[in-house]
């Protein structure tokens, strides 16, 4: 049922990014046994139900030699290892990456430690807090920077380091099963964080940013005192929301038209009060049916609390939510599988087994398995991917960014834009470096034509239209795959692929108010987290099946459809608060008051700035109390702290996080002169591949300027091109 079957994953994760990772490859099929020290997991949360559902389980101590000695046994005949210790510790248990690919060379090792073994930082406790500390997320929203530090219950790093380990994870065994090795990856929690930052993080230092009609988009208070986010941003959603809400007379008023609404500032707050004086006419509720009513209206959800989400009949009806009896808990929602696969579904192999529970098997099976064979040397792949092809249909940044993932990896990837799309190629620099562009109008026939011939032998498509959409234009799945029968078709949408709200469009902000993220972050009025983390995420996790998919295709020859959506990785990143059982308690941080989990992680403010500081609880002595924090600097806490093997890391902005020398001379933050745009600074890729490196690519390309080089190398019948570029 999923197309990891067959592989051996050891799981030597703690805390949260490294059991993620290796519950999200158990969803799919890999068998993943769980290593736990004698005292069981060292973070104790009732998380951990979610994280180690689906895997076998054993007990060993790492500091004993017999213990050391197991270990070694599974790795070797392991496929793939999962750790996220700080840099060094494997190593000194014998069971690091080097020694351990170096006796099996088909091994493929992941690390997600808090720093990268080549951080200065890498001795530093890389807690969470500590960790996003330095990378921006508590400045602000992704909408407004904030006064002060703003803490987020969102663990964003681990959840990150997850989502890029795992694409490198399958994009590894692409490279295996194509030239017969494994490799290192590693993604840390630090450097994971700048895929995350995204559009946070672009600057144009040559010219203005482009701005956008914001009144359009944005929360808004209902007659029963909830709030819906309402995202009209194109001229169609606004002509559909004003005739269904009864004023279609506003479509005569300038601060309805986008375009006046950047010309004329003050036409936005026309438009916002407007707004504002009819969404308090009806409540949440109301105004959610009566926009959605036919599925193509403008965006708008409700903006729900994670307990609601839990029990929201869509979030159960897609398996966005699903219901596993734990054997400590008993009956408990949680989030579902991340990625769904048309022709190796995954499945949950079943809830998180007690501690120890499979030690007798496990060590029976180590006595009958010999080591994985050594392999003779031979042609290795300088990419993953390379060799392969990929359109990408997509638009704005879930989708695009899929297709973005699959040109670090090598892919040659070609961006299909429409040349007549209202507000041009959004966000452009950021999600289309390494991809050549060409313009196709899929409603013409001309367009599909050019389309499909183009698809007869690619090896990727990837798409972010709302679900029937690429139906009604001809070039859905079923269409390619009649012309291209092992073809993989990613599909990403706002709220997947099933249930009743599959047909609704869906942005960012949709996803984060559905799913409890927007009303955890504000106070009296829904917040928008800092980062545009569910579309982001969701591309990166898309990347993550197509690299499963590619890997069952090498196999077996099988193409199939992938799907994921906002909404599921809304929940992912949710998994250490998003479930529910009997007894449950809702006490997590929240507001823009919030500043940590305790005492012992948390921001203080010190004499000149603010830090954050992360403690286990055995070292509360050692933690200054608030008062103490205001007598020194960050500088010389930091250096008092980490001395004694405290966490503690400044908070920084997004702006220094971009500007800070070790992520400009690892490319983590990439400032190149775009064509007909000057200097524009973007992130650039921060997985670790030892073997398969990624790259960057090359900036975006102007829009349409690859069309006659792209089509006159496919078809005869498209070597004309010049007749494409008459009919636009």
């Amino acid at each position: 049922m999923g197309a990891l079957d067959g592989l051996r994953v050891i799981d030597f994760g703690q805390y949260m990014a490294g059991p993620l990772a290796a519950m999200m490859l158990a969803d799919h099929g890999a068998d993943v046994i769980r290593v736990d020290p004698l005292s069981g997991p060292m973070w104790d949360t009732p998380a951990n139900a979610v994280w180690n559902r689906g895997k076998r389980r054993i007990s060993l101590d790492l500091k004993s030699a017999a213990g050391r000695r197991t270990a070694q046994e599974l790795i070797a005949s392991a496929d793939v290892v999962v750790e996220n210790f700080r840099p060094g510790v494997m190593d000194r248990l014998g069971l690091g990456a080097e020694e351990s690919t170096n006796s099996n060379d088909r091994l493929i090792y992941l690390s997600l430690p808090g720093f990268s073994a080549d951080d200065e930082r890498a001795s530093i406790p890389g807690w969470e807090g500590v960790v996003s500390a330095s990378v921006g997320t508590y400045s602000g929203s992704l909408m407004a920077d904030a006064p002060k530090p703003v803490y987020t219950a969102m663990p964003i790093a681990s959840s990150y380091a997850a989502f890029v380990g795992c694409a490198g994870v399958s994009m590894a065994l692409v490279a295996r099963e194509r030239d017969g090795f494994g490799q290192r990856i590693e993604a840390s929690l630090h450097d994971s964080l700048y895929q995350a930052i995204g559009i946070r993080g672009l600057k144009f230092l040559d010219r203005a940013a482009p701005r956008g009609p914001v009144p359009w988009v944005g929360p808004y208070e209902c007659s029963d005192g909830r709030w819906v986010f309402f995202h009209a941003a194109y001229s169609h959603f606004i002509r559909q929301f004003c005739i269904a809400a009864g004023v279609p007379q506003w479509l005569d008023e300038p601060w309805s038209k986008a375009s006046e609404i950047q010309q004329d500032f003050s036409l936005a707050d026309v438009a916002r009060a407007q707004l504002t004086n009819i969404f308090l006419t009806r409540t949440a509720q109301e105004w959610e049916d009566l926009i959605n009513q036919d599925g193509a209206g403008p965006p708008t959800v409700r903006c729900l609390d994670s307990a609601e989400w839990l029990h929201e009949p869509h979030a159960r009806e897609a398996e966005i939510i699903v219901e596993l009896d734990d054997p400590q808990i008993g009956p408990m929602l949680q989030p579902g599988i991340q990625v769904r696969m048309g022709g190796t579904p995954g499945e949950i192999r079943g809830p998180r087994k007690a501690l120890d529970a499979d030690r007798s098997d496990i060590l029976s099976e180590l006595s009958r398995t010999a080591p994985a064979a050594m392999r003779a040397p031979g042609q290795r792949l300088s990419q993953v991917l390379e060799g392969m092809t990929a359109l990408d249909l997509c638009i704005i940044l879930a989708g695009p960014t899929c297709g973005r993932t699959l040109a670090e990896f090598g892919a040659d990837v070609v961006k299909i834009d429409n040349p007549s799309r209202e507000n041009g190629i959004l966000l452009h620099e950021d999600i289309n470096r390494g991809k050549r562009s060409l313009l196709l109008d899929l409603k013409r026939d001309e367009g599909r034509e050019a389309f499909m011939e183009l698809a007869a032998d690619v090896d990727v498509v990837v798409q972010n239209y709302r679900l029937g959409k690429v139906g009604g234009l001809g070039v859905d799945y079923e269409s390619v795959r009649r012309i291209n029968p092992d073809v993989v078709y990613a599909s990403l949408n706002a709220f997947g692929e099933i249930g009743p709200w599959a047909e609704r469009a869906g942005w960012e902000q949709l996803a984060q108010a559905a799913s409890g993220m927007q009303t955890r972050y504000g106070d009296t009025e829904p917040t928008l987290q800092p980062f545009a983390i569910n579309d982001y995420g969701t591309g990166i996790n898309g990347a993550f099946g197509v690299g499963m998919a590619l890997y069952h295709r090498l196999r077996t020859g099988e193409g199939q459809q992938v799907f994921t959506a906002l909404a599921r990785t809304a929940s992912t990143i949710q998994s250490n608060l998003l479930h529910g059982y009997e007894g449950k308690r809702w006490d997590e941080p929240h507001g823009q008051d919030a500043v940590g989990e305790g005492p012992l992680h948390r921001i203080y403010e010190a004499a000149d700035g603010w830090l954050f500081v992360g403690a286990k609880p055995e070292q509360a002595d050692d933690v200054p109390t608030e008062s103490e924090f205001r007598t020194r600097s960050v500088a010389e806490w930091i250096a008092e702290l980490t001395a004694t093997g405290i966490g503690a890391a400044p908070i920084e902005s997004v702006e220094s996080a971009m500007t800070a020398e070790r992520a400009i001379r690892l490319g983590l933050s990439v400032t190149r002169e775009h064509e007909g745009r000057g200097r524009v600074r973007t992130n650039g890729p921060s997985v670790r591949m030892s073997r398969t490196p990624v790259n960057i690519g090359r900036p975006a390309m102007l829009p349409g300027s690859a069309g006659a080089e792209v089509l006159g190398e496919r078809a005869s019948s498209l070597s004309e091109a010049g007749v494409l570029v008459a009919a636009g």
